[in-house]
């Protein structure tokens, strides 16, 4: 290989070692969240739905309603809980919560594990479940 060659492998191995973690910049940790279950309820207008979530380290979902009630356990880890009005609460694995529909509220990952968190959701039907707060 001549220097020519060389110097152009380096210099794209450079630009590959800059562009790379761009690509990937926007690949932060995303709160999850996966329907195991929605189904009609015997209130009218309402469907229940049970939900998965896992909160990331260091992630907050941001502030959000739902046109639901929300009960929750946390499975693993621990959150802050913050909703409109209430003392702000650490929740850790073993603890449940309420959530009123309409609530403003957050949950926090502080801790240095996932946060799992197991949830049923009493909803009104055709409204988008979850709505950012701005």
């Amino acid at each position: 290989m001549n220097c020519k060659h060389k110097i152009a492998t380096i210099a794209a191995a450079l630009m590959l070692t800059c562009i790379v973690p761009a690509l990937h910049a926007d690949d932060a940790p995303k709160v999850q969240r996966q329907i195991l279950l929605k189904d009609d309820l015997s209130i009218a207008g309402h469907e229940g739905l049970m939900v998965r979530v896992e909160i990331p380290p260091g992630v907050a979902e941001g502030y959000h309603t739902h046109p639901a009630d929300v009960f929750a356990f946390i499975l693993e880890g621990e959150v802050v809980q913050e909703v409109a009005g209430k003392p702000t609460v650490t929740l850790k694995a073993g603890d449940v919560f309420h959530v009123p529909a309409g609530a403003v509220h957050q949950a926090t990952n502080k801790g240095s594990v996932p946060a799992r968190i197991a949830v049923v959701f009493v909803a009104e039907k055709g409204k988008p479940l979850t709505t950012p707060v701005k």
